[in-house]
């Protein structure tokens, strides 16, 4: 049993995470602004800016997720939070899992990555700090950090929720598609792999993908 510290552990991913890690008997803390009107039972839950709330639950962590996105008061400031949760996370000897989005991934080996691409203008600012943050892990991460950085697959999130399956597909910094070229991966099983990866780590300093 670890204890695993999610940061944005009410959002749509980290509170799938949190319910998973829970259920399979982890000690879980989630950080937010504020506690959930529906709480998971079994989750210690800690408010407040996340600045203020990390020195005190993250030094006693065996594992760190971080899920916040650089929206609302989060804008233009996730690459330095997430520089400090790194640096604390290595510091307490942490696993530290940082999650992204799809718009990281290259579309092939050796391709620009997508967020280099022609991104929707509503979503471009959010795909440019999201993967800053990437970048930071990749050249500023302490050198004793086991960090991994998880990028969901395109179609993700609350208006694609899908059903619990079980399955899902590892892949490298390169996009996984199925046989009709879509990206998808269901919310539960997305925090499936995640606490699969916690508990079984696999892949360190590495950038990774999860889709069906």
């Amino acid at each position: 049993m670890s204890t695993i510290v999610i940061f944005g552990g009410t959002g749509y991913t980290g509170r799938n995470i949190a319910r998973e890690a829970v259920a399979r008997g982890h000690d879980v803390v989630a950080v937010s602004r504020s506690t959930p009107d529906d709480p998971i039972d079994g989750v210690r839950y800690e408010t407040g800016d996340v600045l203020d709330v990390a020195p005190r639950v993250i030094s006693n962590a065996d594992a760190v997720v971080a899920t916040l996105s650089p929206r609302g008061d989060m804008a233009n400031r996730l690459v330095g939070i997430y520089r400090e949760l790194a640096t604390r996370a290595a510091a307490a000897g942490a696993r530290y899992v940082q999650i992204g989005g799809f718009s990281s991934l290259r579309p092939a080996p050796d391709q620009p990555r997508f967020v280099e691409g022609d991104v929707p203008e509503q979503f471009r600012a959010e795909a440019v700090e999201g993967d800053a943050t990437r970048e930071m892990l990749v050249e500023d991460a302490p050198a004793d950090l086991d960090w991994v950085f998880v990028s969901p697959a395109g179609s993700y999130g609350a208006w694609a929720a899908g059903e619990r399956t079980g399955r899902y597909r590892v892949g490298g910094e390169v996009a996984l598609f199925d046989d009709e070229g879509g990206s998808v991966i269901g919310g539960e099983d997305f925090a499936i792999a995640i606490v699969d990866e916690i508990e079984r780590p696999a892949h360190h300093r590495a950038h990774i993908g999860i889709a069906y």
